[in-house]
C-alpha cells in the first residue's frame, strides 16, 4: 500500500555547540554526531550537546568499527537515540545494540556494482538502512551515487538516503517515488567547512525538501 508521508531530514556531522543550537532551530528530525576519530567531522574529546537542544530532535551517533561497550557508553553520556553503524560491523553487534534499547541504522556504501543481497542478514535486526556513496571517507564525500540502482532494492526496510545531497539536487528524489525512502541525510552539502553548517544552506535545503512531495512504500 502506498501513502503520502513527509520525508524526514537528518543533518549530520555536527560538533560546534552554537552551530548545533542554530541548526536545531530549523525543527529537524535528526542531528548526527560523528564519533570516528579519523573523520574530518569528528566531534573531538571535549564535545558536548547543548542542554537546550529540543527533545523532539533525535540524536544519532555515527560509529565506525567501534566496540559495543564503547558505543553503549557514549550513547548514555550523550543521550543518543540512534546508532549509525558506518563500518564493517557484524550482525551480532547490531543485535547487541538493538537489545540494549538503541535504534540501529546500518550503512551500506553504494556503487554501481553493489549487491543488495548483502543487506538481507540485517533485515530482522535494524530499524533503518542508510545508503551512501562509496568513497574515501565514511560519509561526507560530497558525491551522489546513481540512484537508479535503488530499483534493485526490495524496499523491505525503510532507508535514509545520503551522498552529495544539497538544495540544488534534492528535488530529484521524485525519481524515488514509491520506494521506502524514510529520510534524507545531508552533510557536506550544507557546510561552510567540515563540521560547521551554513544556516543559509540548511534553510535552502529544508525549503527544497518541503517543496518535494513523493509517495513512499509503507
Amino acid at each position: 500500500m502506498n501513502s503520502e508521508r513527509t520525508i524526514r531530514i537528518k543533518v549530520c556531522g555536527m560538533r560546534d555547540g552554537d552551530n548545533i543550537r542554530q541548526v536545531a532551530a530549523f525543527n529537524l528530525d535528526y542531528l548526527g554526531f560523528i564519533f570516528f576519530p579519523h573523520s574530518p567531522r569528528y566531534v573531538g574529546e571535549d564535545f558536548r550537546i547543548p542542554e537546550e537542544m529540543p527533545a523532539s530532535i533525535q540524536r544519532v551517533g555515527v560509529f565506525v568499527n567501534e566496540s559495543t561497550d564503547e558505543i553503549v557508553r557514549k550513547s548514555g553520556k550523550f543521550g543518543l537515540t540512534h546508532i549509525q553503524l558506518h563500518g564493517n560491523e557484524p550482525l551480532e553487534q547490531a543485535m547487541a545494540l538493538k537489545d540494549s534499547g538503541l535504534s540501529v541504522i546500518k550503512v551500506f556504501s553504494i556503487d554501481d556494482a553493489f549487491k543488495f543481497h548483502l543487506t538481507k542478514p540485517f533485515v530482522p535486526v535494524v530499524d533503518f538502512f542508510l545508503f551512501d556513496t562509496k568513497g574515501t571517507y565514511h560519509g561526507g564525500n560530497a558525491t551522489k551515487f546513481n540512484w537508479d540502482i535503488l530499483k534493485h532494492y526490495d524496499q523491505e526496510v525503510p532507508f535514509f538516503l545520503s551522498g552529495g545531497l544539497s538544495a540544488e539536487n534534492v528535488r530529484e528524489v521524485v525519481s524515488l517515488e514509491g520506494m521506502n525512502l524514510f529520510a534524507l541525510d545531508v552533510n557536506s552539502g550544507v557546510e561552510e567547512r567540515p563540521g560547521y553548517k551554513s544556516l543559509k544552506k540548511v534553510q535552502e535545503f529544508v525549503d527544497s525538501v518541503g517543496e518535494t512531495k513523493i509517495n513512499r512504500t509503507i
